[in-house]
């Protein structure tokens, strides 16, 4: 058993807005994708949107391993019981499960204690922050908290406001969520996932999330499909953070990926059915000639991890492809 002398309220009011210190320290995850398009800091909050099944748990299990921070608290709230264990045991490492603190609150369990398991979760976070620490908070997901809150809004008599989500709902999102981040000595760097009904990323919970938070982090199942992971699309997904964490350097060469990947999304269905004749555009030709050794760089294996520098050493080496030789344009066959 536990040996517990300290209690701390469940229900905190967050950091002063001046005592906050300013996030200009980055936080490494160990994901290419994220340490170089959507640059994490110490104390940022961001959100993790994406549908079901597209590898938000793995997501975060890789974080949990391979990120510097010296605390994780990790809240499964509103998951199946079958993937607690799962979680534990398969997505996160050994080395992770040494400093993780693990909040539980399975969906069969009542309203009432999956919004405490949330609150729960970020008073053990705010625990360590204030004792000068690097906190990781994990929680898995905001959007069941949301559900949990208006079952319970609901039943008080609460009138549905925004396809049946309750109006307290929104209400407690930012009490909950404006508690990470910086304090005076230690931070919280809080990532939320935000699971999207239909894969709709205007829900009214992801609009909610997406305004509070300080980025987001876009899954999607088209990449998934493709088998292509972690799925993170690059270009739907923004860190509010990124000129204070990088260098001019480093925002010109994920620019000049940004930029070649939406060349080639916006091109993808002349290229794939061979309608673009090679040399007809200098950025398309890039594009194609990138398109390969971007898409291995976003792409890493679960049990690989990455420190910062090595992964803006490895994106300078994918734009420095040479170019492949160009097709020869297609003739029609004499008649």
């Amino acid at each position: 058993p536990l040996d517990c002398h300290q209690t701390v309220p469940l229900n905190m009011h967050p950091p002063h807005p001046l005592k906050r210190q300013r996030i200009t320290e980055p936080f490494q995850t160990g994901i290419k994708a994220i340490d170089t398009f959507i640059p994490c800091g110490c104390g940022q909050r961001l959100g993790i949107f994406a549908g079901s099944g597209v590898g938000k748990s793995t997501l975060l299990g890789m974080m949990a391993s391979q990120a510097e921070a010296d605390v994780n608290v990790i809240a499964l709230i509103g998951e199946r019981g079958r993937e607690v264990r799962e979680f534990l045991e398969k997505d996160l490492t050994a080395e992770g499960r040494k400093k993780s603190v693990v909040i539980v609150a399975t969906s069969n369990q009542p309203a009432i204690a999956r919004l405490k398991g949330a609150f729960l979760a970020m008073a053990v976070a705010e625990h360590f922050r204030n004792a000068g620490q690097r906190v990781l908070l994990m929680m898995d997901s905001v959007t069941r908290f949301a559900m949990a809150q208006r079952e319970i809004g609901l039943a008080v008599g609460e009138p549905p406001a925004t396809r049946g989500y309750t109006p307290s709902v929104f209400s407690l999102l930012p009490q909950l969520l404006e508690r990470a981040g910086t304090g005076e000595r230690g931070s919280i760097t809080g990532l939320f996932t935000v699971l999207v009904e239909a894969d709709d990323m205007n829900d009214p919970i992801a609009d909610a999330v997406r305004s509070i938070l300080d980025g987001h982090i876009v899954l999607t199942r088209e990449l998934a499909t493709q088998n292509h992971y972690p799925a993170i699309d690059v270009l739907e997904s923004v860190s509010r953070l990124v000129r204070d964490l990088t260098t001019v350097e480093q925002r010109e060469a994920a620019g000049r990926a940004r930029e070649a990947m939406a060349v080639y999304r916006k091109n993808q269905d002349l290229i794939n059915i061979g309608a673009y004749p090679a040399g007809s555009s200098a950025s398309i030709d890039q594009a194609i000639n990138l398109h390969e050794p971007l898409n291995k760089f976003l792409r890493q294996p679960v049990d690989a991890g990455f420190k910062s520098a090595e992964s803006w050493s490895l994106l300078s080496t994918a734009l420095s492809t040479p170019p492949s030789p160009r097709a020869v344009p297609m003739t029609k066959p004499n008649s």
